[in-house]
């Protein structure tokens, strides 16, 4: 599935090749010239990963790694440093400021892709086109198709959503908050009630293969996908 994938980049050049290979890899790309910029837009909605370049005028990029670590609400967006520095001592730095890969300048399009890629697998596999299954119950993002033993099953775009995010993080329990925010976004507005909606629409969809029973309610906590 395509991600909103964040460039911090001051050299406009730089920017322009990171972004195009990103839509070319089918992500969509935000960018930001500066820390500063890069605040406002990640106010307005969160991205599913972030490329930081290091050097930045003003905020430096490490300084921005640290106050995105710090804050709850953006602590988890996976990070990816890029930086011409290339000694061991600034990887470990880095690295420690929470990122979650880091890439030295100059890199090839391919090496960025691949490393975007292994990041959102690792971090956010919902946001990769890799087939998920569960038993007998597997969806394929690419095609957006769900089938259980072997039949296909019909899902609305909300309902697809939510099954591949479930999928993606079996036998974790989600509360209607954060299903909110990873399955419609932190910047959409809507009652958690919303999402009891969609869990029964789901489990409708599912109830002829008796697939149903994999979402699980968790009472005074939220939701879950079984595989057992």
């Amino acid at each position: 599935m395509p991600a909103t994938v964040l460039v911090i980049e001051d050299e406009p050049a730089i920017q322009e090749l990171i972004a195009y290979n990103l839509k070319q890899a089918g992500h969509q790309p935000l960018r930001a010239d500066n820390a500063e910029q890069a605040i406002r837009l990640v106010q307005d909605a969160l991205p599913d990963l972030v490329l930081l370049d290091w050097m930045l005028p003003g905020l430096s990029g490490i300084e921005l790694a640290r106050r995105l670590r710090a804050d709850k609400r953006t602590k988890s967006i996976p990070i990816i440093m890029l930086t011409a520095r290339a000694d061991e001592q600034d990887k470990l730095t880095g690295l420690d400021t929470g990122a979650d890969d880091y890439i030295t300048k100059p890199f090839s399009p391919r090496e960025l892709n691949a490393r975007v890629k292994a990041v959102l697998r690792r971090r956010s596999p919902q946001m990769t086109d890799d087939m998920v299954q569960a038993g007998l119950l597997s969806l394929d993002p690419s095609t957006h198709r769900v089938t259980a033993d072997s039949e296909q099953v019909h899902l609305g775009p909300t309902e697809f959503r939510l099954l591949h995010f479930l999928m993606t993080h079996p036998e974790r329990v989600h509360s209607r908050t954060q299903l909110l925010d990873q399955v419609w976004g932190d910047h959409v507005f809507v009652e958690e009630r919303t999402v009891d909606v969609h869990i029964r629409r789901l489990r409708k969809a599912l109830e002829p293969s008796k697939h149903d029973r994999l979402i699980q309610t968790v009472r005074g906590a939220g939701y879950r996908l079984s595989n057992s």
